[in-house]
């Protein structure tokens, strides 16, 4: 419902890859974007060659379906992201425009299998206005049920309007080893992304499951998708899918994994390691944060049965290979940098305006409470998890489940079967539904995350005490403490954590 690893998909990202000149979002955020020009659809110059939707024969360097020609611009099946960016846009506002007018009523099962698909000449139509791209054609599926979902999230066609079309989209350079692209909106609320044809199908056949899923459970860590369109320019389909965004951009992160529970190969290399933010692997967590991260007892308690129902609802469809994204926030390093490091990530100290959508937070994913008149200071949080490490550091956790459109298919299995021949069947990533959803909710709830002992040398470690001897205390001291051996473990999925 997103990996900046190597993985396919990520909602959220905080850096990209060197050599590309960073550009600054409103925030004051030294956000790293590709692409030379982001002009809006509805410009009134000629386009450019950097902003035709086809691509010329210059040199390309390509991962997957994105390139990069020799001016700079990226690409994506030979059109370029200026003008998909602008296509993305116009064919929103229309779709979320005609939907308006269509009467609220319930969502029938055909309805998850319906497509609209409007022509845009670049010349307008009666239904279209005129545009500087070339002509292209924008299908939107299951209009209807999305519409649902995004009114189950709390999101207003008016305001999905004006985060997505109002501003300029701002693309992210981390695609990471599929190739896809990453759009986020400027108001941080939503990841443009695009997916492969595989991926589109099988969120398409996923829908009423999911449907059925939201309303039993709106409180979820999986990714929350708010729509599926479609692309067509130059005779290719691009296809995308609106997520909500995991990380925002006025936080800094100071650290972020991408794991899954397995050991196989699950380390991050040389060249993800030189990026500014580089996404580690599970070999990384477990060497950096062995004694992994502690939580309230109640916080802890709401984050591992979200997990346990998420991965019954991922078992149940045959999920499989899909990430947790954690991303932290060490309030106590962020007081202690100087303020000019501080000053690219925040022109000023003042809290992020708090985001539209129902549970787009991570602590809003396990807790639900902040919109409904709850108890809980999201703003104080800014929407992150408060969590400690070992050596009593303050914490906020931005996680949530990526990488869910991977169905265990024959492929899959062969390839679970070839690298078992060569390693532990069960440390590879690759695995059987119902085994790695075991693998991934135990390893996340007795590796990853841990629950804060009550014995009394831990009370001091409560989220809204800030006690200087807690603070001041070693890691040498805190690998002595008996305590810290008394780690919760996970039972059974039929069993609550």
């Amino acid at each position: 419902m997103a990996s900046a690893s190597s993985g396919s998909s990520a909602v959220g990202f905080s850096s990209a890859d060197s050599g590309v000149p960073p550009c600054t979002s409103s925030s004051g955020f030294n956000f790293l974007c590709c692409g030379v020009n982001r002009k809006r659809a509805s410009g009134i110059k000629r386009p450019m060659a950097s902003e035709v939707p086809y691509a010329s024969s210059m040199s390309m360097k390509k991962i997957g379906h994105r390139g990069v020609d020799s001016s700079g611009e990226t690409t994506y099946k030979k059109t370029t992201s200026s003008a998909l960016k602008g296509a993305i846009q116009l064919g929103i506002t229309h779709t979320v425009g005609s939907l308006s007018t269509k009467p609220e009523r319930d969502v029938l099962m055909q309805d998850f299998y319906v497509v609209e698909s409007i022509f845009f000449p670049s010349e307008g139509s009666n239904l279209t206005p005129a545009h500087h791209y070339n002509d292209f054609r924008f299908k939107t599926y299951a209009p209807v049920a999305f519409r649902y979902f995004r009114e189950l999230f709390g999101i207003r066609p008016d305001d999905y309007l004006y985060s997505l079309c109002n501003e300029p989209l701002i693309e992210l350079c981390n695609s990471g080893a599929s190739g896809s692209l990453f759009y986020v909106s400027s108001d941080d609320e939503f990841i443009i992304k695009t997916v492969q044809h595989k991926e589109a199908e099988f969120l398409q056949k996923l829908l009423p499951g999911y449907y059925m899923n939201l309303n039993q459970n709106p409180r979820t860590l999986l990714p929350k998708f708010y729509g599926l369109y479609c692309v067509q320019a130059g005779g290719k389909n691009i296809r995308i899918v609106v997520m909500n965004n995991l990380l925002p951009r006025s936080v800094k992160m100071h650290i972020k994994y991408d794991l899954k529970g397995s050991t196989y190969k699950r380390r991050a290399s040389q060249k993800e390691r030189d990026k500014p933010l580089p996404t580690l692997k599970d070999l990384d967590f477990l060497q950096d944060i062995p004694d992994g991260l502690f939580l309230d007892a109640d916080m802890y308690n709401a984050l591992c049965k979200t997990l346990q129902r998420d991965c019954l609802v991922l078992q149940s469809f045959k999920i499989m290979d899909y990430s947790l994204l954690v991303s932290i926030h060490n309030i106590d390093h962020a007081q202690r940098e100087p303020l000019g490091n501080e000053a690219q990530y925040s022109t000023d100290t003042r809290r992020p305006a708090p985001q539209k959508a129902l549970y787009s937070t991570a602590m809003e994913s396990i807790q639900g409470e902040a919109r409904r008149g709850g108890t809980m200071e999201t703003d104080d949080h800014m929407g992150g998890i408060p969590a400690r490490n070992s050596k009593g550091e303050r914490l906020l956790l931005y996680i949530g489940i990526i990488d869910i459109l991977q169905s265990y298919r024959f492929v899959k299995k062969l390839e679970h079967s070839w690298k078992a021949l060569v390693h532990d069947g069960d440390t590879v990533s690759v695995h059987r539904p119902s085994f790695y959803a075991e693998r991934f909710q135990r390893f996340m709830c007795t590796t990853v995350f841990k629950k804060i002992p009550s014995q009394p040398s831990w009370k001091s470690m409560k989220f809204q005490s800030q006690s200087s001897s807690i603070e001041q205390k070693s890691s040498e001291d805190l690998e002595q403490d008996s305590t810290i051996s008394v780690i919760p473990r996970c039972q059974p999925l039929t069993q609550q954590c």
